[in-house]
């Protein structure tokens, strides 16, 4: 990253960083393609909490994204935004009939340039293609799981999928975790990584900026009620007082496996991530 540190101002200044927003070539989204979004605090439909540690942050608009790029056309970008919901950059295109839509945005997209979807694409930067069509060794991002069902793998800042090779009817590929599956060759993926790669290297220097973001503190389970973590209790600051940690629910935590082993997809999977 840049140097895009802050002086120390004040204790919550000190160690703070900016983002980089060097590659924005647009300060306002496309109205058409904005909707509410609605904060749950983390709850279900029945009103309880079901994720922790989310609550409050800052109102903003969801951009809604083109995760599937179904329709066969070409794509000219028209400016790289930020996209205060995700980490990555976004892209606005528009295709010859004038319909806009928004892509994630992959490394060295600018303003301009022409992007494709389809089978007869080429290999090269922001195409979306289907990866049996897309040599080993190529770094991809936005790759589907499912055919037609839209992109779930190396969606976030940074994040490249690696194509290893083909076999039968199944495309192997690496994870951004190291993990080496196989999934169908008829799912598609975009050509490149991901943009704002330099979104790890962030200091946030304070817990403010953390709740800006919609999460609220996590609380260790020793300093918790018995009744509340098993973890808990004893006096003063002592250890979990168990073989090994366990979550609030009192499952086994921290390095335990939870995958099912009888899982239908298991035999997809060739090397775990550990």
């Amino acid at each position: 990253m840049k140097s895009n540190l802050v002086k120390p101002t004040s204790p919550g200044r000190r160690g703070f960083s900016k983002q980089d927003f060097t590659g924005i070539t647009a300060k306002k989204p496309q109205k058409s393609l904005l909707m509410p979004k609605v904060k749950t605090g983390g709850r279900n439909f029945q009103g309880r909490i079901t994720v922790r540690h989310i609550g409050g942050g800052n109102k903003n608009l969801y951009r809604m994204i083109d995760f599937k790029r179904a329709i066969e056309a070409k794509l000219t970008i028209k400016s790289i935004e930020y996209d205060p919901n995700r980490s990555a950059r976004i892209a606005l295109t528009e295709d010859e009939a004038g319909r806009k839509y928004y892509v994630i945005a992959t490394e060295d997209m600018k303003p301009g340039m022409i992007i494709e979807n389809g089978v007869k694409t080429t290999v090269s930067i922001g195409n979306c293609m289907e990866l049996i069509n897309i040599p080993s060794g190529i770094l991809v991002s936005n790759v589907e799981l499912n055919p037609g069902k839209g992109a779930v793998f190396a969606r976030s800042a940074g994040l490249s999928v690696t194509v290893m090779g083909h076999e039968n009817n199944k495309t192997i590929i690496k994870l951004p975790s190291g993990e080496l599956r196989r999934i169908d060759s008829r799912c598609k993926a975009t050509i490149g990584k991901v943009s704002n790669t330099n979104h790890e290297n962030i200091v946030w220097g304070k817990a403010g900026r953390k709740r800006w973001l919609g999460i609220r503190p996590t609380v260790r389970g020793k300093a918790m009620n018995p009744n509340t973590h098993p973890h808990g209790g004893g006096e003063g600051n002592t250890s979990i007082g168990m073989k090994y940690p366990k979550t609030p629910w009192g499952l086994p935590a921290l390095g335990r496996r939870t995958r099912d082993k009888n899982k239908l997809s298991q035999s997809l999977i060739i090397r775990r991530r550990k």
